[in-house]
């Protein structure tokens, strides 16, 4: 049973990470807003796992539709 918490909370981790290498990536670019909101779902993605990798997908979608 903890080898199988032990990977979910590697994979939230992992997560929550990209979700703030994205954020950082959509500031170097100059899109501040963007930024800022994959920040805000990096910290959310804290205590609801998924979150972040949501916001990043949707983010993406959103600009490709666009």
């Amino acid at each position: 049973m903890t080898t199988t918490t032990t990977r979910v909370d590697a994979i939230s981790k992992a997560s929550t990470a990209t979700t703030v290498i994205d954020a950082i990536m959509e500031f170097v670019r100059g899109r501040r807003a963007s930024g800022l909101f994959l920040l805000g779902a990096a910290a959310l993605s804290s205590r609801i796992p998924g979150v972040g990798t949501a916001a990043s997908v949707l983010l993406r979608a959103y600009r490709r539709l666009r």
